[in-house]
């Protein structure tokens, strides 16, 4: 499935401004359209993501979102241009898992991510699945991991981006797995999967919604996906964890942020429109099916949920010996 896909499995479009509701008097927060700003290409994952955020908090607010795809700078132009903007509750971001990792994996980050941002929500999560290109003789990743000690050399991963989840899942392979399999990033998932695909690289962690289609129509060969137990969206997949990785969990997640000093009051309703919007029952439905599931969190509980994240991301980057590029 490309990832324009999912725009329209979503309902969504990639234009800029969603149907405009009627705007509320002139007043308290919100009185104007907000504008949402997503810093990556329309059509990705990330993108379409953000965009249901937006549509949900248009349908609560009854304001215009405005979603604006800023991209380049792996991401910083994005959150740049979001920083600029006064904290009132008229510009927030739809970003990724990657956004806190950015001083982990770039030597040059005009803001710190953590600091600047205040994490409003995080809208949706998917599992990574380990993908192999389909001619290769492992059908299990215990032969995998017999056929790469074999001939270590012969094998590489493809990863999306450096600091997505696929490249920590990449890392914690190759440490559970006591391999060295070398990790080649590209720029973004279509490329790197249509490597995999072609034989150019062997094997990449990326999230269901891109991997699954693919497995399904045989370009790809699916060895296990990273969740505590089986999931009904691919129940044809072993875990990591019953394949002999004990432990072993990777999720893509997206969310939305705003700027340190949005008001508190406008935080909470920003959060609460969000999550509740997300968990309408034909969301959650519509999500599943495109492998995703929505989080129900607090603001704290976002930040507490990140700072673990970031914590277990910065140590696997440090027993790779990994240097910010």
């Amino acid at each position: 499935m490309d990832r324009r896909d999912f725009l329209k499995h979503t309902g969504l479009a990639a234009a800029g401004l969603l149907a405009a509701p009627a705007v509320r008097a002139q007043g308290s927060w919100p009185n104007r359209p907000i504008r949402m700003i997503v810093p990556y290409t329309p059509g990705a994952a990330t993108d379409a993501m953000a965009r249901l955020a937006a549509l949900k908090m248009q349908e609560a607010l009854g304001v215009t979102v405005v979603v604006e795809n800023r991209s380049g700078g792996s991401g910083t132009l994005g959150g740049q241009a979001m920083l600029q903007a006064p904290p009132d509750g008229y510009t927030v971001m739809g970003s990724a898992s990657i956004h806190p990792m950015a001083r982990y994996v770039m030597k040059s980050v005009p803001y710190d991510p953590i600091a600047d941002f205040l994490p409003l929500a995080r809208t949706a999560r998917g599992p990574c699945v380990l993908v192999m290109d389909p001619r290769l003789a492992p059908r299990s990743v215990a032969e995998l991991i017999a056929a790469v000690k074999a001939e270590p050399r012969r094998w590489s991963f493809a990863t999306s981006s450096l600091g997505a989840a696929g490249h920590l899942a990449s890392i914690e392979f190759n440490r559970a797995a006591g391999t060295e399999i070398e990790v080649v990033p590209y720029r973004g998932s279509a490329p790197a999967l249509t490597d995999v695909a072609a034989g150019n690289v062997q094997l990449m962690f990326d999230p269901v919604l891109a991997t699954l289609p693919m497995v399904r129509g045989g370009q790809l060969r699916g060895l296990g996906i990273a969740t505590p137990t089986r999931t009904p969206l691919a129940a044809e997949l072993p875990t990591l964890a019953e394949s002999g990785l004990p432990g072993f969990e990777f999720y893509s997640w997206y969310g939305i942020w705003g700027p340190r000093g949005l008001p508190p009051e406008i935080a909470a309703r920003l959060n609460s429109v969000i999550v509740e919007g997300l968990h309408q029952p034909d969301m959650v439905s519509r999500l599943a099916a495109q492998g995703f599931e929505p989080v129900r969190e607090t603001i704290p509980q976002v930040e507490a949920a990140i700072a673990e994240d970031v914590a277990r991301s910065a140590k696997l980057l440090q027993i790779a010996q990994f240097e910010p590029q």
